[in-house]
């Protein structure tokens, strides 16, 4: 499971540092929460302290199933060696003591981060930092910025392509290029059977759009003034796309998109395209084409400087998800940032607020009827 106790990055004086509580740690090796526990164990988030980990399936009915002992192992670990105290819901988490500054890395099931969103500012959090997409839908999602705004609490969200470097370097490429139009495309590692694809479905219940490719949709919400009131037209590629009706584990079946390509016009005169595969593979990157359709740029995520890193990781974790490692270093400077502004008010540049997440949200639950149309 790789030693968490390694690689230790110089330490940041107490006061300095947020005083997070991770919640929703999930699996060791599987889990996104185990992995943002494991940055920040590494002292890899210098603005952020790990000090709370709620985590109410493995230390409750979970215990003992899959995944259940080598959370234990894990936690008794953290305990031992970080001082790091574990529960099985927020309400358990002691008041915030002295001037620490709390913030709330919410990275549990999409369904229920309203309900711990209420509970992390109950426990004193100031700051949240949550997970894509944020909600189930946009009511709730609209909802949650009410409450948030009421109790004067930032919300920043977990959407790490808005920090990613092939991202910057493809926007600055396309706009030296007259006519330039930008493709997005998002790869998975799933294998393409029906067992596989089913269980992703019914794990990801939300859907593609809001699930996967919402890190896109993210993208054309922030750079590309992409709103559901300024769409102007919407076109899958259907040689590309492919939507299925699966069996999850559960014996219930999902329809979703396994993969989907589709290029969206602007009523504002932009023209962007994404496209998402769940079986596409591990690298994921961005293109540029001429106004003949010629592909001129091409980056890759991971270029050759991260495939190194990634490598690393590799060797240390032979058993975690292989997304980790390709966004290991985005997924710290996104909860480096929003640590630095819980713990200091330091701007967090480039991060998703909020608002980005509900009309993101809005363009996703758009998307999917239109596209599912024209797919048939």
């Amino acid at each position: 499971m790789g030693n968490i106790a390694a690689k230790k990055k110089s330490k940041m004086s107490s006061e300095n540092q947020a005083e997070v509580v991770l919640v929703g740690c999930g699996a060791p090796n599987r889990g996104m929460g185990w992995w943002h526990a494991v940055q920040m164990l590494k002292d890899q988030v210098p603005h952020a302290k790990l000090t709370h980990v709620v985590e109410p399936w493995f230390l409750g009915p979970g215990a003992q199933g899959p995944g259940g002992p080598e959370f234990a192992k894990f936690a008794q670990d953290a305990e031992a060696n970080h001082g790091v105290s574990f529960h099985k819901s927020l309400s358990d988490v002691p008041p915030v003591s002295g001037s620490a500054k709390r913030l709330a890395l919410i990275s549990g099931r999409t369904v229920d981060n309203p309900r711990l969103m209420t509970e992390a500012i109950a426990a004193g959090c100031t700051t949240i930092y949550l997970e894509k997409p944020g909600a189930p839908s946009v009511a709730e999602l609209e909802a949650m910025k009410k409450e948030a705004e009421k109790e004067n609490v930032t919300v920043l969200m977990g959407y790490n392509k808005n920090v990613c470097k092939y991202v910057s370097k493809t926007r600055e490429f396309a706009s030296k290029v007259d006519d330039g139009h930008v493709t997005f495309v998002s790869n998975n590692t799933y294998k393409p059977t029906a067992e596989s694809l089913g269980e992703c479905f019914e794990r990801n219940a939300e859907g593609m759009l809001k699930n996967m490719a919402i890190h896109e949709l993210a993208l054309l919400v922030s750079f590309y003034d992409v709103t559901v009131d300024n769409i102007e037209s919407v076109v899958a590629d259907k040689d590309f796309s492919s939507m299925q009706t699966l069996a999850g584990p559960s014996g219930k079946e999902w329809t979703d998109f396994d993969k989907i390509k589709f290029t969206i016009k602007t009523k504002t005169g932009k023209s962007v395209t994404v496209q998402a595969d769940r079986c596409g593979g591990d690298v994921s990157y961005a293109t540029v084409t001429n106004s003949n359709g010629e592909e001129v740029f091409r980056y890759n995520m991971p270029d050759e400087e991260d495939k190194a890193h990634v490598k690393e990781l590799e060797e240390e974790y032979p058993e975690a998800m292989p997304y980790f490692f390709s966004q290991d270093p985005d997924y710290i400077t996104v909860k480096e940032r929003v640590a630095a502004f819980c713990a200091t008010g330091e701007e967090a540049k480039g991060i998703a607020t909020l608002d980005v997440a509900c009309e993101t949200l809005k363009v996703a639950e758009y998307l999917v009827p239109v596209l599912q149309e024209q797919l048939k």
